[in-house]
């Protein structure tokens, strides 16, 4: 797979040149970007899946949902429909894809809405008349269409945009100069051992003006189901199946496998969309431990399913970084 990838590297550089050409008529204004008079916080990344945008989104959302209105706008990826679609009682992850329903089902109170095109979804939110306080654009680092007044770039630990490549070679799906347009920069999935000396590293690598804060992901020790719950500790003299549909498991695999555990895991791609063959595969597994993003599409589908939750945690200027967004929404306070 990596050799076919280098052999595909000519259609890297012509991927990468339609994608600087495509920002240079954006920043020279041949495309127009349209900016709003509320604050919208853009939450992204300039590679492919898996920096954990959407427990970052959560993150954020707790920062602000008891002082005000928020509201998240995606794209809605691998949903099973079109257009605007505002989250209610009746919504599925199916209608809105399982990341915006996650975050629906975990903050109810807060507006969720898909809608490929960013800027319709906006009027279409202000025409129903529940526009938010503070909008977030679920990954929508690259989507210019909406200029959004601060964006929050992450990057993983283990692949730094400045060590990658242009698609398909690499993994970034926009050029690295497009960094310039991040308000801040979050390195995600860094280490438990993670230390100043590896800090250094990493800022002397990313060598950038922006402020850089750095987060993991915390794992919860406790499995959930609706009205049941099962302790990790618990898990060790059982077997169990391991189901995900991640971009990248492999965080998740470690974490379990430190806990002593041991099982079997079943892999898929990202946002996988199960077929009835595989979830009758599933049924026969004695229990089955996943995502909560893969648990919102299998849920009234499988009665022995779990689901691990996860959560950013800032291990260093967690306390800069709340300030920087409270500072920017406090300035479209009248």
């Amino acid at each position: 797979m990596k050799i076919l990838r280098w052999l595909l590297f000519p259609v890297s550089v012509i991927y990468g040149y339609i994608v600087w050409t495509r920002n240079l008529f954006y920043d020279k204004g041949v495309f127009q970007s349209k900016s709003y008079n509320f604050p919208i916080i853009a939450i992204g990344n300039i590679s492919v899946g898996g920096t954990g945008k959407t427990p970052m989104t959560a993150y954020v959302i707790k920062q602000f949902i008891k002082e005000r209105t928020v509201g998240v706008l995606s794209r809605g990826y691998k949903r099973q429909s079109e257009g605007f679609v505002l989250a209610d009682e009746h919504t599925t992850a199916a209608i809105i894809g399982d990341e915006p329903f996650q975050l629906y089902s975990d903050f109810p109170e807060a507006t969720v809405a898909v809608d490929a095109n960013r800027q319709n979804g906006i009027a279409t939110l202000e025409k129903l008349g529940v526009l938010p306080e503070v909008l977030l654009l679920d990954d929508a680092f690259q989507h210019r269409k909406v200029k959004a007044g601060f964006y929050m770039l992450l990057t993983t630990y283990n692949q730094l945009y400045v060590d990658d490549f242009m698609l398909p070679t690499g993994n970034l799906r926009d050029t690295k100069n497009q960094v310039k347009r991040a308000d801040c920069i979050v390195v995600t999935k860094c280490p438990d051992d993670f230390s100043e000396e590896k800090k250094q590293q990493v800022l002397k690598k990313l060598a950038t003006v922006k402020p850089v804060y750095f987060s993991k992901i915390g794992y919860s020790n406790t499995v959930y189901k609706v009205k049941e719950q099962l302790e990790l500790e618990d898990l060790k003299e059982r077997s169990f199946t391991l189901v995900t549909g991640i971009a990248k498991p492999a965080y998740l695999v470690a974490y379990l496998k430190n806990a002593g555990l041991h099982f079997e895991h079943l892999s898929y791609s990202d946002h996988h969309n199960f077929t009835d063959q595989e979830v009758q595969t599933l049924r026969s597994k004695e229990l089955i431990i996943t995502t909560q993003k893969d648990y919102v599409r299998l849920q009234d589908k499988l009665d022995n399913i779990f689901y691990l939750p996860i959560e950013t945690l800032f291990i260093d200027g967690e306390q800069a970084f709340v300030f920087q967004l409270h500072d920017f929404v406090s300035k479209w306070d009248n």
